[in-house]
């Protein structure tokens, strides 16, 4: 090799030396404080100080003293690394009314105050402030913050995406004539507080008054009215009826963050041990629950920086016999060991000498063997009675406890609820098995997480094989309060009153457990929203299986709404609750927030619930829920069929995020074949699916009197479909 070959490798030699010592240099040499936080590593604010890029902190020096940021716009507060918790600032949304008292006399006059109780104002301004925050890689804690809405008759609500799919929610606080609030409690009387949904990295939030004429604060806070909305550190924020007021003047409230190194599994990411970021010796790692990627600690023993693989950052020996707290009796002598002490002592005493253990005492000579023999004898003693006596009672006690605990669930699940809604039904479940607890324990392999095949807001599906080797989906429901038992039992009922080859078959339950458990047929195909918006898989919908599965769908909801013994409401149509077979048949699932509504009725007030971007804006708007409803809802399903759409997609232009709103806009400007996916359109079926766009635009009619009915939706998509097939 020649002197210049050489050189080039000694280079390359120092090269990769440099980039494997490029941490530890950079870690020793680099500012870990910008102001008054400090930023431990894997954060850093220049290059070569953090881990990767999610890890940047940007100093603002711009600031007196300065300050840190996160993704640029976001205050950072505090980063912890044991906990993985990074609290941020969170901005306050508020909608305030402002009154122009120039009717009234000057604040001086005795008169002033009675002018402003009689109204008499000449403006009304309304000053509307939403906050937004979004997140590139790291989670909003769902266990530390929670949802605040703060005001009277004030109605707090986010909007955001988790995952693929968007979400809404929020809560309502109330106020009676007299604001009898209270301070610290956030029950709903002036301040409400709600969970957010699992893995959410973003949302825009916004405040909404239900009744304008009973604004929060009325006459008591100077003729100005506002209601507040924001996320929170639910440990950082206590409700005070003085926030009324004071909330109009501070910009933002403390949020935490979770955050976690990559997307891999402890297992997983130890196979590469160059990007492994648990470097000290005495450190472990631990998977992530709240967002994938894992952590890392020092182990028992030891405190420090876990990321650092040397230096006095790292994991480091904790000295406990110099703590202020002593581990060991007074007459005892504190060792300290690597990550752990010993306690000994004297000559002539005996104990171990630890605090939490048996404390130094003298030796008497001649007693220490009697005690021992007086001990072990008792302790023999004791044992043999308590395995007779135990023996004795314990098959009565277990039989007696199974029972208990099985009539506990079985009330808990709502069984009396189920019983007494079944005496009072028309339907019945006759056809219905009830399985038991071993049985879908077997069939699912202890509901392992292979079998999982979906989640939604009601439970978890998991695939199972019964004995007589029939395939079953079984779910097994989420329930934390009365509301949502109410939500499964009812989910039984409406099932019960159905029978229809499109809508997923219920055939049987099981309530004698911690959570209950639904069991129905098995649809092997997935959901219609996993074809449309898988690429390796749309291109298998063609057009007419698209007009199948649309008259199917509609066929099924017209069924419920007209042919069913109580008419029913979805309320949660969408794509993902529209399962396919393997002839591509569609079947309507999910019935959790369905509703029976009585025939002597129009329509029912609820609480508002369904999906972003599939919600019928009137219902939204008024909380009156129709038939109409689900008409809106599968409107936006159509349109889904023909665009290959997301329905709600924020990296959409402004004008195209809700594609209920623009598919309507664009059939208007007769641009449809523009916006149609690449799949159906052959240039021979203009036509065609002009007329089935027009039924997609009379569906997403605004006023729900302006849409046709389930069953005129369902007639005219079989028609056209026949139509079709003639030609």
């Amino acid at each position: 090799m020649d002197m210049a070959g050489k050189l080039l490798q000694q280079l390359l030699l120092g090269v990769i030396i440099l980039a494997a010592t490029a941490v530890s240099i950079a870690n020793s040499t680099c500012d870990r404080e910008c102001g008054n936080i400090k930023i431990p590593y894997p954060f850093g604010t220049s290059e070569g100080c953090y881990l990767d890029k999610p890890f940047l902190i940007t100093c603002n020096h711009t600031f007196d003293p300065p300050k840190p940021f996160l993704d640029h716009d976001i205050p950072v507060e505090n980063i912890s690394v044991p906990n993985g918790e990074l609290r941020v600032s969170n901005p306050v949304a508020h909608l305030c009314r402002e009154f122009n008292r120039a009717a009234c006399r000057q604040p001086q006059d005795p008169q002033y105050s009675s002018c402003i109780a009689r109204g008499v104002y000449t403006r009304v301004d309304y000053t509307r402030i939403s906050a937004l925050l979004n997140l590139s890689n790291f989670r909003i804690s769902e266990t530390r913050n929670k949802i605040t809405s703060v005001g009277c008759n004030v109605y707090a609500y986010i909007q955001g995406s988790e995952g693929q799919k968007g979400f809404t929610t929020g809560c309502l606080s109330l106020c009676d004539e007299n604001l009898n609030v209270v301070n610290g409690s956030c029950s709903g009387i002036g301040c409400c507080q709600t969970s957010i949904p699992e893995g959410a990295m973003g949302y825009i939030l916004n405040v909404r008054i239900l009744n304008n004429d009973t604004l929060p604060g009325g006459k008591n806070f100077g003729g100005q009215s506002c209601g507040y909305g924001f996320i929170v550190d639910e440990q950082a924020y206590n409700f005070s009826s003085l926030d009324f007021v004071n909330l109009k003047n501070r910009s933002s409230v403390p949020l935490v963050l979770d955050w976690a190194i990559g997307n891999k599994t402890c297992k997983d990411a130890k196979k590469n041990k160059e990007s492994y970021a648990c470097k000290a010796n005495h450190s472990y790692c631990y998977n992530s629950t709240s967002s994938p990627g894992y952590r890392c600690n020092c182990s028992e023993g030891y405190q420090g920086n876990p990321y650092f693989s040397d230096g006095p950052e790292s994991c480091q020996d904790i000295d406990e016999c110099m703590g202020l707290r002593k581990p060991c009796n007074a007459n005892a002598t504190c060792t300290n060991t690597d990550g752990n002490y010993t306690c000994t002592c004297p000559k002539g005493y005996e104990g171990d000498g630890r605090k939490d253990g048996t404390d130094c005492r003298p030796i008497v000579l001649g007693q220490s063997n009697n005690k021992i023999i007086s001990i072990a004898l008792g302790v023999s003693i004791s044992l043999l009675v308590l395995l007779v006596g135990t023996s004795w009672v314990y098959w009565g006690l277990k039989k007696r406890k199974l029972v208990k605990l099985k009539e506990q669930w079985f009330k808990q699940n709502g069984g009396l609820m189920l019983q007494q809604r079944l005496h009072n039904c028309t339907g019945s479940m006759d056809t219905a098995k009830i399985y038991s607890v071993e049985e879908l324990k077997k069939a699912t392999d202890n509901y392992d997480k292979s079998k999982i095949l979906g989640q939604g807001g009601y439970g978890t599906v998991y695939k199972g094989v019964l004995p007589n080797n029939k395939v079953v989906a079984i779910k097994k429901s989420k329930i934390s309060d009365q509301s949502q038992i109410e939500q499964f039992i009812n989910e039984v009922i409406v099932l019960t009153q159905i029978n229809h080859r499109n809508v997923v078959k219920l055939l049987g339950c099981c309530l004698e457990t911690e959570v209950p458990l639904l069991v129905y047929e098995f649809i092997s195909n997935g959901t219609l929203y996993d074809y449309i918006h898988d690429t390796s898989r749309s291109s298998l919908l063609s057009w007419d299986k698209r007009m199948k599965i649309a008259t199917e769908t509609a066929g099924a909801l017209a069924y419920l709404h007209c042919e069913a013994s109580m008419p029913i409401i979805h309320r949660d149509v969408k794509t993902a609750n529209i399962l396919l077979d393997d002839n591509h048949t569609a079947k309507v699932s999910d019935f959790g927030a369905s509703r029976l509504i009585p025939l002597d009725q129009a329509h029912l007030t609820t609480l508002v619930q369904g999906t972003h971007g599939y919600l019928d804006p009137e219902y939204y708007r008024t909380s009156h829920l129709t038939e109409k409803s689900d008409v809106y809802s599968f409107g936006v399903v159509l349109a889904e069929l023909l665009t290959g759409k997301k329905v709600i997609c924020f990296l959409r232009p402004e004008n195209e995020r809700n594609l209920a709103t623009y598919f309507v806009s664009m059939v208007e400007q007769d641009r449809l074949l523009e916006i149609l996916d690449d799949h159906i359109y052959d240039g021979s079926n203009a036509e065609e699916l002009k007329k089935v766009a027009d039924v997609v635009k009379r569906s997403l009619s605004v006023k729900g009197d302006d849409r046709p009915t389930m069953k005129e939706v369902a007639v005219e998509l079989d028609g056209l479909r026949i139509k079709e097939r003639h030609h």
